[in-house]
């Protein structure tokens, strides 16, 4: 029986937090494809285990990874604890195909939980609801396995209620040993795996049992598209808890059937690859990624940034100084991302709106001609306008050139054509109570 008051209670962090770190990491970094390379190249087990064999990352330092998500305004990490290949970076008893048997020798995860956990951030773990690896698993035919063409690997011996046994055991072993998750981000269903072709709902129950609060996204029921049962106002036993879409944000953010605003995560790779891909320097610019990061909080969601570390455990050198620049113009601007959302006022043109509460926050991405248009309030309404980055007072214009829009407030940022900060600059209007 879905409760909606304790579904608001557990996800209000998550809504609060507003910007998370993505990390897509295990063997696929060696062969520096992307994460899906064993099923785009259809390799075999065989073959794809010389990486197992060779996985040593020697760097891997977590409490690095988790100082640049903080450093950069990000309030939660979520790591690949599972992917598709079905490597573990967790020791987990069902199986050897995990990194403390690799020349690593370690419980990766442990150490991550540990490191992100310590800089105060909040703790996501990844576990693909696909394996490939596993016999059991359905091979031949299927919609994404590497030997789905491969009549060499028909299904006619392989038992899927093993395989569903395996896998719930591995997500009791992730929301057992691991103390508090505060996120856990299945990943994905398609065709006829979906819902209870997982026993979804067996699953979920003993998840909350363990991880009461734990905040779960809607990829039990969906892939990066659709919304789910909790947007179709008839939740299932295991609707998720947001809604994630994936390599794009919601033209009008998301709603439900009944026109309610919903919680939702929009998950994005910083070039165009989720696993470290070594020919893939098509990075999205800092100024173009802040300016995202607005576009999701001002349409009521999240924004989950990923990075993909390579074979050695070191995040891309692009990422990171993408990262520091992010960062620099949080550490100025943060109050108007986080516990942050919708102003349910018209979007200007020369930015976009965020609001917590009686404070609006105007993002100017260019400058006007002459004075800012604040649409939408009225002046008796407003109590201060403030450059958020300094906190210098802003005044309402006096100007003749507006005299033709008497019921539009006008800002008066002085005479200077360039804006203060030229990827963002942000003006905290506070009204009165």
């Amino acid at each position: 029986m879905f409760n909606k008051e304790e579904y608001l209670q557990r996800i209000n962090w998550f809504v609060n937090d507003r910007f998370g770190m993505f990390i897509h990491w295990g063997l696929y970094s060696i062969p520096a494809r992307g994460e899906w390379v064993r099923s785009f190249e259809e390799i075999s087990k065989e073959e794809y285990m010389k990486y197992f064999d060779e996985f040593d990352p020697i760097d891997y330092n977590p409490k690095k990874w988790a100082r640049v998500a903080k450093e950069a305004g990000m309030k939660y990490v979520v790591l690949t604890a599972k992917h598709h290949d079905g490597f573990c970076l967790f020791d987990s008893k069902y199986t050897d195909f995990k990194s403390t048997n690799t020349k690593a020798g370690r419980d990766l995860v442990g150490e991550f939980v540990e490191a992100v956990r310590n800089e105060g951030l909040k703790v996501g773990l990844y576990f693909s609801l696909i394996d490939w690896y596993h016999e059991d698993y359905p091979h031949y035919g299927d919609n994404f396995h590497p030997m789905r063409n491969n009549p060499n690997y028909k299904n006619d011996n392989r038992n899927f209620e093993n395989y569903l046994e395996y896998m719930h055991n591995q997500v009791r072993e992730i929301c057992t040993n691991y103390g508090k998750i505060d996120i856990l981000w299945f990943d994905f269903s398609y065709g006829d795996m979906r819902g209870e072709k997982w026993k979804a709902k067996e699953l979920i129950s003993m998840v909350r049992k363990l991880q009461p609060d734990v905040v779960i996204d809607n990829r039990l029921e969906v892939s990066g598209e659709g919304y789910g049962s909790l947007a179709e106002c008839n939740p299932t036993p295991y609707h998720g808890d947001f809604v994630s879409p994936e390599q794009i944000i919601p033209p009008n953010g998301i709603r439900d059937i009944k026109g309610e605003p919903m919680a939702w995560e929009a998950c994005v790779t910083m070039n165009n690859n989720w696993g470290y891909n070594s020919n893939d320097k098509l990075f999205k610019p800092a100024p173009m990624l802040i300016k995202k990061l607005v576009e999701c909080v001002s349409k009521g969601g999240n924004l989950l940034l990923n990075v993909g570390p390579d074979a050695r455990g070191n995040i891309p050198n692009e990422s990171l100084e993408i990262l520091k620049i992010i960062g620099k113009w949080m550490k100025l601007n943060s109050k108007s991302i986080y516990e942050c959302g919708m102003a349910e006022l018209p979007k200007p043109d020369f930015g976009r709106i965020t609001r917590n509460n009686n404070k609006i926050y105007y993002h100017m991405f260019e400058n006007t001609i002459g004075p800012i248009p604040l649409q939408g309030l009225v002046k008796e309404d407003i109590k201060s306008i403030r450059l958020l980055s300094t906190g210098a007072e802003v005044p309402i214009s006096k100007s003749w050139v507006h005299s033709d829009y008497p019921d539009i407030v006008f800002a008066d940022l002085g005479l200077n054509p360039i804006l203060p900060d030229e990827i963002d600059t942000v003006l905290e209007v506070e009204l009165k109570k």
